[in-house]
Order: C-alpha cells, then structure tokens, then sequence
C-alpha cells in the first residue's frame, strides 16, 4: 500500500509546528488573564491621573470570570456591567454606575473619560505583572492601570 501527502498538507502541518514551537519557547503566554486584581487607573488618555489619599477611591476596576462581570468605581461613583474576553479581546458591555454628584469637577471629568474608555477597549496587553494596558481597535493606548494602588 502506498501513501502520498499532498504538499498543502506537509506546509499547513510546519506551519503549526513552527507556531506553537515559538508559542512555547518565548515564555509569553498567549492568554495573558486580567481577572483577579483590582486594577487602578494611573493613566489615561496619555496623561498620568494623580492618585487621591484615598486608593479605594480612585478609579478601579476588577474583572470577574466566574460571573463575567466588571466593577470598581470611577472615582465617584460605582460601576458595573459584563464583559467578555478571549485572548487578549475584551470587549466590556454597556455600563451602569451610580449617579452621586463628584464634588471635585477634574474628578468628574476623568471619570467620565475613564468610563469611555472602557467602553471603547478592544484589546489590552500586560505590560509586566502590576500593569495592565487598554487599547483601542487601531492598537493606540487608551489607559494604563496597575494592580498596585498608589499611594
């Protein structure tokens, strides 16, 4: 009995041999979780966001797997919704949050920005074990947080 292997067969099988070779050797995960820590808002839209004195006032938020909720604050008042995520692909569904008045205007406003930035994230990479990056769709920083608060 003979057996042939057509080409296209031999290419497709180096291919994903050489895929999860380099997948295996980089020491980079391919899927790199954000679901655990709460994660603190330390820049957005290019700019750094002063920290306040009170950390568990600051804008934050926590992903949950089991649940597949998002929450936190956005400095504020309290957020939540869904969001779901494969990969690196986030994609946060429509938000509520609280409706308390901020009593500082530049705490308003960063937190109105931070809640569309969450809206808009498409992406996000883990720029070390503390730090965590929201992209929009074109790859362009929206924010930075860290799981470390700021003090």
């Amino acid at each position: 009995m003979r057996f042939t292997i057509h080409p296209l067969s031999s290419f497709i099988f180096a291919a994903l041999f050489a895929a999860g070779i380099t997948a295996c050797g980089s020491g980079i995960s391919l899927d790199e979780p954000i679901e655990g820590p709460v994660w603190w808002l330390t820049q957005l839209n290019g700019q750094p966001v002063g920290a306040g004195r009170e950390p568990q006032r600051d804008p934050q938020v926590a992903f949950d797997r089991n649940s597949g909720r998002v929450s936190g604050s956005g400095g504020c008042n309290r957020l939540s919704g869904s969001f779901t995520r494969t990969g690196s692909a986030l994609r946060i569904g429509q938000l509520a949050s609280t409706k308390m008045a901020c009593v500082d205007a530049a705490r308003s406003d960063i937190e109105a920005q931070f809640l569309q930035v969450l809206q808009t994230a498409a992406t996000y990479r883990l720029a070390g074990p503390d730090r965590l990056v929201l992209l929009d769709e074109g790859g362009r920083t929206l924010a930075l947080l860290s799981s470390q608060p700021s003090r």
